[in-house]
């Protein structure tokens, strides 16, 4: 983004290559579309209003090139070549998206195989612990106790679920019904407390986005938390809800593995969720038509003259409140805990003990905040330089927490199977901001008033706008690729090819099972040759 679109802005600022701009206003767009004053276009100000707009992405912020709204250059020309901005907006999105996608499909599909292999055999699993489990590279005492702790607790773990499978095969019709029913009230709570959660944030974001500019500028702690009062019920969701899950999971008696996988997906799901509902509720203030605020824009445009750098906004205060939140979890929790407990001797301290470090939080964070970077790119393009760093930093936090304030967890995840879960919840993650993009880009009018697409209706319209500018010949080969007489042919072949590779996986799993079969054959061969070898050792 900052190569195909923030660059060749720069250029043109500072003329660099012999560049200009071309800047074109807005066509047939009538006049009160496009107006848009953005706050940082003001007098003197509060000296904490600084802070605010650096916290909320408001005031001189708005108007930089971190923001959607900045982008209002039509064209760059370098010389004699002409460079199609919007084109370029809309291309390198699709592009960033398209390459995530990739690369977690080519990772997940390694994980996959190796997830496969482990499940296939759990005797194979067994001796793979037992007699290769150790790394002989380790050398540090600390590490070899972990390495033992966690080896232990595996083959615990996998002895215990072969009990439990034992107890739930052994289970009456009464204690099924039991449980089963015990398991229907259970989930109806979470779906209650899921639907509080999300009832909680549309509201919130209701009335942040009614009342963010009726409050006036001189109260700082009333407008900053109006303003991040979305953020703040989101990420008291994100921290209440697993908790409950937590607690709940203990009485629907299922195995240790899936109780572990079921809890990670309900947190998933409510924290991506929670994203969703967000733009949900933005989007149902954007095109609010009642009382005609639509017309004659297409959207409201009284509340949203440039509503891509509100929804940008949006992502970059989800994305600043959740690093002031890890910061501030380490330095006033994590740290006070420690020495507490280190120079604390009375029972109930020492009983609370250090706080776990759990992998699967740590991990969920940060699909949490890739997935706010995924959506918020669009609307925001500098924002993955802003997430690069706050990761850069937190990485070193979660560091530094792990060796002097936390402890391990009591029960780690396998490491076989997470990879490919955690990258499976990723690649949810990557989906999820492929559906607010895509319907901001196809179906949601552009503004009039700032940003590239503000010539176009929507901003696909940029991609046919250029094609007409193609030679006769390549624009009905486009465009015919683009009708139905070439996507029913080429779906009916892409469902063709799926099916030859599913029966040629089929017919590959069947030659494999008989191969399996044939090596077990053999090996009860050889056994009965064993034992006629020895019975004729022992005859006279």
């Amino acid at each position: 983004m900052f190569g195909f679109i923030t660059l060749p802005t720069i250029i043109s600022d500072y003329g660099i290559f012999n560049s200009t701009v071309a800047n074109i206003s807005p066509k047939n767009t009538d006049y009160n579309c496009s107006i848009y004053e953005p706050s940082g276009n003001k007098g003197l100000v509060y000296f904490y209003t600084y802070l605010q707009d650096l916290l909320s992405g408001t005031g001189f912020l708005e108007v930089t090139r971190l923001f959607y709204g900045y982008y209002t250059v039509d064209a760059v020309w370098i010389s004699v070549m002409r460079y199609n901005l919007p084109l370029a907006y809309l291309l390198a999105t699709f592009a960033y998206l398209a390459l995530s996608f990739l690369w977690i499909i080519k990772r997940s599909v390694e994980g996959f195989k190796q997830n496969l292999v482990h499940d296939a055999d759990p005797f194979q699993s067994y001796c793979n612990k037992v007699f290769a489990g150790w790394d002989f590279c380790i050398t540090d005492p600390n590490a070899a106790q972990l390495k033992h702790r966690s080896l232990q607790y595996e083959l615990q773990m996998d002895l215990e679920e072969e009990r439990l499978k034992q107890k739930i095969a052994d289970r009456t019709i009464k204690e099924e019904l039991r449980i089963y029913s015990l398991r229907i009230f259970i989930n109806i709570i979470v779906i209650a407390i899921l639907s509080g959660c999300f009832y909680s944030i549309y509201r919130v974001t209701v009335f942040s986005q009614e009342k963010s500019n009726d409050i006036s500028n001189t109260n700082f702690q009333a407008n900053l938390l109006v303003q991040y009062l979305p953020s703040i019920v989101i990420t008291l969701a994100n921290f209440i809800g697993p908790q409950i899950f937590s607690f709940l999971i203990k009485f629907e008696d299922y195995l240790p593995a899936f109780e572990i996988i079921l809890t990670l997906m309900r947190c998933v799901f409510l924290r991506l969720a929670n994203i969703g509902v967000l733009l949900f509720s933005l989007w149902s203030q954007i095109s609010n038509c009642a009382a005609d605020k639509c017309e004659p824009c297409g959207y409201n445009y009284k509340l949203y003259p440039c509503w891509e750098s509100d929804v940008g906004q949006e992502m970059y205060k989800l994305m600043i409140f959740d690093f002031i939140i890890i910061l501030g979890m380490t330095l006033f929790v994590d740290f006070p805990r420690k020495l507490l407990v280190t120079h604390c001797s009375c029972k109930p301290v020492q009983w609370w003990g250090l706080s776990e470090f759990r992998i699967s939080d740590n991990v969920l964070e940060i699909i949490y905040g890739q997935t706010i970077c995924w959506i918020g790119t669009f609307f925001s393009p500098l924002l993955p330089a802003i997430a690069t760093v706050k990761y850069f930093i937190i990485f070193y936090i979660k560091k530094i927490s792990l060796i002097h304030a936390r402890k391990p967890a009591d029960r780690p995840i396998r490491a076989s199977s997470s990879n490919f879960f955690f990258l499976a919840v990723l690649l949810i993650g990557l989906i999820l901001a492929f559906i607010p993009v895509g319907v901001s880009i196809a179906s949601i009018p552009s503004s009039k008033a700032c940003g590239p697409f503000r010539n176009f209706n929507t901003s696909w319209e940029v991609v046919p706008d250029t094609i007409r500018g193609f030679p006769k010949g390549l624009q009905q080969v486009l465009f015919g690729m683009a009708s139905e007489a070439f996507a029913v042919p080429f779906f009916m072949v892409i469902c063709l090819i799926m099916f030859y590779f599913m029966a040629l996986a089929g017919a590959h799993k069947r030659v494999v099972e008989r191969l399996e079969e044939q090596l077990a054959l053999e090996s009860r061969d050889k056994m009965f040759l064993i034992r006629k070898i020895t019975e004729a050792k022992r005859c006279p």
